[in-house]
C-alpha cells in the first residue's frame, strides 16, 4: 500500500508480516520440480492435514489452482455449472475454454449462493447432440456477492446431489479461512463433501504469495503435471512456502477483527442515504456499496478518494467494493468512512 493510503481495494495488498519475512530469509530450500524442497513439502502436507485431505499442492495463484481443477474434472466440449457472478467464470481470463475446452454455464442465485434446484434445472440431459455437463463449482465466501458463504448443510446438500448425478464440485475457497471464522467452523468439514478445493494463502491469510489444491493423492498426483504444464514448475519455492505456513497456522485467529471492521464500515457507510450498502449482508471482509442513488459513477469516485488518500475498487461502473484486512485498522475503517462521505457531499455541493 502506498504512503498515507488507506487500501481498500482488496485484501490481495497485505504485506508479509515481519515473522513471515524472518521465516522467507531462513527457510530451507531445494528444487520442487524435483520434489526436495523441504519446505514447500511441510506446506503442502500440514494443508492436506488441516483439510483432512490425502493431499495438497503448493500453485502460485488460485486462479491456476482453480483451472487445473477444471481441466482435471472435465474433457473438452463438456459444461461447466457456475453462478453467473462467481470468480471463475468472470475473473480467470476464460481459462476454462482455453485451457479446458469446456464452456461455463452460469446460473443466478441470490446473494451468489446456489441452490441445487437451480443446478439440477442446469444439468443437460443424457442425450448425445447435447452438450454434457461435466463440473459444478462453488465459490465460498462470493466474493462480488459481497463475501457471501454457503454453509455446510448446503454444501453437503450440493455435493450429495451431484455426485448421484455423477458429478464432481470443486470449491473455490479463495476466503474459505474467512467463511468458516464466521461460522464458528473448521475448514475441513466445511468443504469435505467437495471432490477439490482451493484456497489462497495471499489474501485475508497475508502471506506474499500463492494458493493450495487439495483432493484425493491421485487428483494432487495429476495436478502437478498440469501445474508444470501452465508453467507453475517452481525451483527453490520454499521462501515462499514458509510465509504460507506462517500464514496457515496463524492468521486465521485473526480474521474475526477483519469481519467486524467491514460491518462497521458498512454501518457507517449505510447513514449516507445515497448510498446503497446492507450492512445486515456483510458477514465476513467485504463490503459492496451501490452508486446508482448517488449521482456519481464509480470511476469518478474511485479517482475522486483517490485524491483524498482512499483506495477502492470499482465493480461495475455503479458499484464499488471495500475489502478490510490486516493492514487497515479500525481507526483508519473510521478515518476512510468519513472521508468517503466528506467527498459525496463536496459533490454535491
Amino acid at each position: 500500500m502506498a504512503e498515507g493510503f488507506i487500501d481498500l481495494r482488496s485484501d490481495t495488498v497485505t504485506k508479509p508480516t515481519a515473522e513471515m519475512r524472518a521465516a522467507m530469509a531462513a527457510a530451507e530450500v531445494g528444487d520442487d520440480v524435483y520434489l526436495e524442497d523441504p519446505t514447500v513439502n511441510r506446506l503442502q502436507e500440514r494443508a492436506a492435514q488441516i483439510f483432512q485431505r490425502e493431499a495438497a499442492l503448493f500453485v502460485p495463484s488460485g486462479s491456476m489452482g482453480n483451472q487445473i481443477a477444471v481441466r482435471l474434472h472435465t474433457r473438452p466440449g463438456q459444461e461447466v455449472i457456475t453462478e453467473e457472478r462467481c470468480h471463475i467464470y468472470n475473473f480467470e481470463m476464460a481459462g476454462m475454454a482455453a485451457l479446458s475446452g469446456v464452456l461455463a454455464r452460469p446460473i443466478a442465485a441470490s446473494d451468489g449462493i446456489m441452490e441445487w434446484k437451480n443446478i439440477e434445472a442446469a444439468i443437460r440431459p443424457k442425450t448425445y447432440y447435447r452438450a454434457q455437463t461435466g463440473l459444478i463449482t462453488l465459490e465460498n465466501t462470493h466474493n462480488i456477492a459481497g463475501g457471501t458463504i454457503y454453509r455446510k448443510e448446503q454444501i453437503d446438500n450440493i455435493c450429495h446431489r451431484a455426485h448421484e448425478a455423477g458429478l464432481p464440485v470443486h470449491l473455490d475457497g479463495a476466503r474459505i479461512f474467512n467463511a468458516a471464522v464466521a461460522l464458528s467452523c473448521d475448514v475441513a468439514s466445511l468443504s469435505r463433501s467437495c471432490d477439490s478445493v482451493m484456497f489462497c494463502l495471499s489474501k485475508g491469510l497475508a502471506a506474499p504469495v500463492g494458493s493450495i489444491l487439495t483432493g484425493s493423492k491421485e487428483f494432487i498426483d495429476r495436478a502437478r503435471s498440469v501445474r508444470k504444464l501452465l508453467g507453475g514448475g517452481m525451483r527453490q519455492v520454499g521462501i515462499l512456502a514458509a510465509a504460507g505456513l506462517i500464514a496457515l497456522e496463524k492468521m486465521p485467529a485473526r480474521l474475526n477483527v477483519d469481519h467486524e471492521n467491514a460491518r462497521l464500515l458498512a454501518d457507517m457507510l449505510a447513514e449516507e442515504r445515497i448510498l446503497v450498502v446492507r450492512p445486515e449482508k456483510v458477514r465476513t471482509n467485504i463490503v459492496i456499496v451501490g452508486l446508482e442513488r448517488s449521482g456519481f459513477d464509480s470511476g469518478s469516485l474511485e479517482a475522486g478518494l483517490r485524491r483524498q488518500g482512499v483506495l477502492v475498487s470499482p465493480v461495475d461502473s455503479r458499484t464499488i467494493r471495500l475489502l478490510t484486512h490486516m493492514d487497515v485498522s479500525r481507526s483508519q475503517i473510521c478515518e476512510a468512512a468519513k472521508k468517503i462521505k466528506e467527498f459525496l457531499h463536496a459533490g454535491k455541493t
